[in-house]
């Protein structure tokens, strides 16, 4: 599922060699957690957020084939350096 999400995060954004995925537990569901350039944070989301909401379905679907339960997040560090969060920490995008 990791190499899934990661192959369409890099499909989608310009600076492919930038895309990382920290994953937790939490919840009682994994998260996936992406992260991408910050000029590229965007594609990922997508207009009004279809394209993170394509992602998540897809990600759903593969892990309920599994019986699991997944949540993904994108980390974006522009907001988070507007907010005075720490860089890295997960933000509304969900």
């Amino acid at each position: 599922m990791e190499q899934f999400l990661t192959y369409l995060a890099r499909a989608l954004v310009d600076q492919p060699d930038q895309v990382g995925l920290r994953i937790s537990e939490a919840d009682g569901a994994r998260l996936f957690e992406l992260k991408v350039a910050p000029e590229d944070v965007g594609k990922v989301i997508g207009r009004d957020g279809r394209t993170v909401n394509a992602l998540r379905t897809l990600l759903n679907a593969a892990a309920q084939k599994s019986g699991q339960k997944v949540r993904l997040e994108i980390l974006d560090d522009r907001r988070n350096a507007a907010n005075g969060q720490p860089a890295g920490a997960p933000d509304a995008a969900r």
